[in-house]
């Protein structure tokens, strides 16, 4: 591998790395990328802060590419970044190669680094193996205006779909989910416009379905189509899909269910295709009773009909919300972007929640689940940042902190009991009576633990702590002089900024 070089017009992005948005947007617009970097600003607004605080965006969009079949990945990045991606991918149990075009400079400027990802896409483009390949390019490549639009769009009958996923124009990994899917959605619809398509593996359903947008626990769309089997209704694929014909039977489906609301891009196909769109999920009593509600208007279905499904379903969710009721305070925060359809869960289950905060940015179709939490006194808080959910975790002096790895860290060193969303919150079923009691239990024996936190913290009070952290021999020397005139370039920096922005 070749780690792209400094040096030459062409390595002004590279050398203000991947954080350095502003520059970096603005590179990649004058590049040629102006429609992209302008339909990113209106797909992910970004809100305080413009940059990603979490792991980088494109592990989102990869990781979806790996986890479908027969679909081969090539990324175009810096050898750095290309590492990092793939150890991660690999961590989460990818299990496949992916392919990575190295460049340098000088490829970068003669557009040399454009033949050689033709070059290894044909050369990967086998029909006996793949159905397509996602070739995306990370900030470098965008920044510098290679321009994979112009890749063909079919070799050997194996599908290319080229992306651009930019740290400086994709706020977080899980609407990296949505621009794969919402390019794959885009060739297949045209696919299917041009005449007749594959059928899925599992075959056509026998009832008009609904296709479920965002990633979920394995058991929420079985469950969801229980819910919708009164209504004559079935539950479609879930978008991102594993297998490329899954998009069709995904576009065939008469209603996209945008179960996580930030699927813009996704969403933008659907509505091409004559689709209606629901927001909201199927969770808790009130959720599920207006969701089956949506999704009958939105299929023309007999209010008769609608409620005699609620009556089917709602009896036993409240059944099992009573069974398993949540006691405590409870500040949530993360990046998957289901974060307030989980607060509405919590609610219901007897749970104090004063603050929600959520990566992802503000839709219409997250409207009804604000509206709610709004109304049971949360502070909903779109496009959050770690800062924002540091602030509330600290006000709300909560029994329980659930968030990102930072605030979970922050909080175990606070004596606040903590658990990681994605991992242990977002991992457990959510809809309908299923979801109704999934959390109750780890929830509950997290609180459980506050004695305990209390306990560890008061022994090691003081230890690893400010001047103290680390490994020492003796006592620290300690230099107030040098803090302060770094506190004073510090200043300087922030006033100079300041000066910059009112220009």
């Amino acid at each position: 591998m070749t780690d792209s070089a400094e040096g030459g017009a062409a390595a002004a992005p590279e050398a203000m790395g991947c954080h350095s948005a502003a520059g970096m947007a603005a590179a990649a617009s004058a590049a040629g990328n102006a429609e992209l970097m302008e339909r990113f600003r209106a797909d992910y607004p970004v809100g305080p802060h413009d940059k990603p605080q979490s792991m980088c965006p494109a592990f989102g969009s990869l990781r979806t590419g790996l986890r479908m079949r027969r679909v081969g990945t090539i990324i175009s990045g810096s050898a750095c970044c290309t590492y990092g991606l793939s150890f991660v991918s690999h961590f989460y149990g990818a299990r496949r190669s992916i392919g990575y075009v190295p460049f340098n400079s000088e490829s970068l400027v003669t557009g040399k680094l454009f033949e050689d990802i033709r070059e290894a896409v044909h050369e990967m483009a086998d029909p006996e193996r793949y159905d397509a390949i996602v070739v995306t390019n990370l900030c470098v490549p965008t920044a510098s205006g290679v321009p994979l639009r112009l890749l063909p769009g079919e070799i050997n009958g194996v599908r290319i779909v080229g992306i651009d996923v930019p740290g400086f124009g994709v706020p977080t990994h899980a609407e990296a989910k949505d621009v794969l899917a919402g390019a794959m959605l885009k060739y297949a619809r045209a696919e299917a416009e041009a005449g007749p398509v594959q059928a899925p593996v599992s075959g056509r359903s026998d009832r008009p379905t609904v296709a479920l947008l965002g990633e979920m626990f394995p058991a929420d769309p079985v469950m969801i189509g229980a819910l919708l089997a009164p209504l004559g209704l079935a539950a479609g694929p879930v978008v991102p899909c594993r297998d490329w014909r899954e998009l069709y039977a995904a576009l065939d489906s008469g209603v996209a269910a945008a179960i996580h609301p930030f699927y813009t891009a996704s969403v933008r196909e659907f509505e091409a295709a004559g689709r209606a769109i629901v927001g909201s999920a199927p969770v808790g009593h009130d959720g599920t009773a207006d969701w089956l509600a949506n999704i009958g208007r939105a299929y023309g279905i007999a209010p008769e009909r609608v409620a005699a499904a609620q009556n089917a379903f709602l009896p036993a969710i409240k059944g099992a919300l009573a069974g398993a009721p949540i006691k405590g305070r409870i500040t949530l925060s993360g990046y998957e972007g289901s974060e307030l359809i989980v607060a509405r869960l919590l609610i219901e289950s007897g749970a104090e929640v004063p603050y929600v905060g959520t990566a992802a940015g503000k839709t219409p179709w997250s409207a009804a689940d604000r509206e709610w939490l709004e109304s049971k006194g949360v502070v909903v808080k779109y496009r959050a940042s770690l800062e924002d959910d540091l602030a509330a975790m600290e006000g709300f002096e909560p029994d329980l902190a659930v968030g990102t790895t930072p605030v979970v860290q922050k909080a175990k060193s606070l004596g606040i009991p903590s658990l990681y969303f994605t991992n242990l919150i977002s991992a457990r079923p959510l809809m309908g009576p299923a979801g109704a009691g999934s959390l109750a239990q780890v929830i509950n024996a997290a609180i459980g633990n506050r004695a305990r936190m209390a306990k560890m913290k008061a022994f090691f009070a003081g230890v690893g702590e400010g001047d103290t952290a680390g490994i020492w021999e003796g006592s620290p020397n300690l230099r107030p002089d040098f803090r302060a005139a770094h506190q004073k370039k510090l200043e300087k920096a922030a006033k100079a900024a300041k000066s910059e922005e009112m220009i």
